[in-house]
């Protein structure tokens, strides 16, 4: 049976709209990918640019098994 654990999360910029309710300590299935994590968020993978876990710079298939504060940020802009 699949364990639940809790995770930080925090959607910069743009992908503000996609934060769900208690982002704060959003419920998770231990050992999803944050893959799995932007697929329940309905986020698309193309509008993600940067994700940091832990203040570390990581990729979709890093496996998250709770606890963890995630930081997802789009591509940016500027000049």
């Amino acid at each position: 049976m699949p364990r639940e654990s809790k995770i930080q999360l925090k959607l910069f910029a743009n992908l503000q709209a996609f934060t769900p309710p208690a982002a704060d300590h959003y419920a998770i299935e231990t050992g999803i990918t944050v893959s799995d994590l932007l697929a329940q968020l309905k986020l698309p993978e193309d509008k993600i640019k940067l994700i940091f876990i832990d203040g570390v710079k990581s990729e979709l298939n890093t496996i998250l098994r709770g606890g963890e504060r995630v930081g997802i940020f789009p591509p940016v802009g500027g000049g």
